[in-house]
């Protein structure tokens, strides 16, 4: 392994003051994986204050907890020093930290094998409890017995699920089984750090790992709604599965963006509540796009995502399912109604639709939405208006031909638009002044 310069720096500058230091964790694993570690944490037998005596610049960023973050050259490295864990009364934080001068002891109170390996170059791999073999083998297991560390921090049942889906991995039996047992727990942990845990799931390499956290019970407390469309069959020529499946299927096929993966999640959740049978025993979801954004606005509130990101997903699972005529004129329609930055995401939601649906009509569908992306890229090409903000009169325009400034001047600029969507042509200051009372 090669440290980065500012890493290797940090730890010689520790061993010179006869302490030991080793990069840990997350950036060990990623290493030995030939991938990029987000960031690089050092785990060290130096207690803070003797950390803050060695170097000149750092911040107290969780000194109670043993962590300081050394300053070099403008970048952050948290340096934690090796401790002891005592005893967990909410199912997330220790009652109290125990620092100690043994690695092994640190490394034992870590969740995962994969993430407790440390590593420095006097030393090399210190892997005292088989990771790399668990990266051979492609498996996610506990340290230790996994019912204690699921009952230190309750979280950790998603975070197997979450390295399995971002790794491909399987979790391994006992690890499972105990996720399985203690999985309602997970509901004393905050909807914030659950939030975090499903975005880094949905847009891993395998989305459809959720199933995973479905099978062992985890939907059925932070996504219960999940679990409703996992029971609903879809005997539809349109449909091969049922709609939670088609669900896993529809975020494996788009790309990993967190508003698209998220759309895709929701998208189809008002199918549980809006299923109908008609005599031929052929199944309909009248009404489903506007009960998913109910819906997907509830969850999401509920599991505390940023407005933001709650306003992009509602907007595309409320319109996943427009019916968009193939013109130019409902193209520019449809992108006032969605939006500039939206539009784009809403093909490539459809075509994530259709591709995780049955081959029926596949064609078609594929052809429809071609003729939509060019009609798409002509409007953009010729950079017809398409909002507000660029149309060619102004509410002050307006007022200063005389209109009392209230409702009536937002009413007359909306009919302005809708003509010029009709005909791009028509966006002419003259000709729209004519429209003037």
């Amino acid at each position: 392994m090669k440290l980065p310069e500012k890493v290797q720096y940090i730890i010689t500058q520790l061993e010179k003051a006869s302490y030991e230091g080793y990069a840990v964790g997350g950036c060990v694993r990623d290493t030995l994986l030939n991938r990029d570690p987000d960031d690089w944490d050092i785990t060290t037998s130096a207690t803070p204050m003797q950390v803050k005596q060695v170097f000149s610049r750092t911040v107290d960023t969780g000194i109670a907890h043993g962590t300081v973050t050394v300053l070099l050259q403008g970048e952050g490295f948290e340096v934690t020093t090796y401790r002891i864990d005592g005893e967990y009364e909410d199912s997330r934080h220790p009652k109290e930290v125990v620092f100690t001068s043994n690695l092994i002891e640190d490394l034992k109170r870590r969740d995962f094998t994969i993430n407790a390996m440390a590593y420095n170059d006097r030393t090399g791999i210190v892997d005292a409890f088989h990771g790399i073999e668990d990266l051979e083998k492609n498996i996610i297991r506990c340290v230790g017995n996994p019912e204690e560390r699921f009952t230190e921090d309750a979280l950790r049942m998603m975070r197997a699920v979450r390295f399995s889906a971002q790794l491909g991995y399987t979790i391994e039996p006992a690890t499972e089984a105990a996720i399985v047992k203690l999985a309602p727990s997970i509901s004393k942990i905050s909807a914030e750090r659950v939030c975090i845990e499903l975005v880094k799931l949905v847009v891993s390499k395998h989305p459809e790992k959720l199933e995973t956290a479905y099978e062992t019970g985890i939907t059925r407390v932070v996504l219960p709604e999940f679990d409703q469309i996992m029971q609903v069959e879809q005997n539809n020529p349109h449909h091969c599965y049922s709609v939670g499946e088609h669900t896993l299927v529809a975020m494996k096929r788009c790309r990993a963006d967190k508003v698209l993966r998220l759309t895709m999640l929701f998208h189809d959740m008002g199918k549980a509540l809006t299923r109908t049978t008609d005599e031929s025993g052929i199944d309909h979801f009248h009404g489903h796009s506007m009960k998913s954004f109910e819906i997907t606005t509830a969850v999401m509130k509920r599991l505390k995502f940023d407005n933001d990101t709650i306003g992009k997903v509602s907007r595309l699972v409320k319109y996943h399912d427009l019916k968009i005529v193939r013109t130019p004129a409902a193209v520019r329609k449809a992108i006032v109604l969605l939006g500039e930055k939206l539009f784009p995401l809403l093909l490539e939601v459809k075509e994530a639709d259709f591709n995780a649906q049955s081959d029926y009509m596949r064609q078609e569908k594929e052809e429809e939405l071609e003729q939509l992306r060019n009609l798409y890229q002509d409007v953009v090409r010729a950079q017809d208006c398409v909002s507000l903000k660029n149309l060619a009169v102004t509410g002050s325009d307006l007022i200063l031909a005389g209109m009392k400034p209230g409702k009536g001047i937002g009413e007359l600029l909306a009919k302005m638009l809708e003509e010029v969507l009709e005909e791009p042509s028509k966006n002419n200051r003259d000709y729209l002044m004519q429209l003037v009372p």
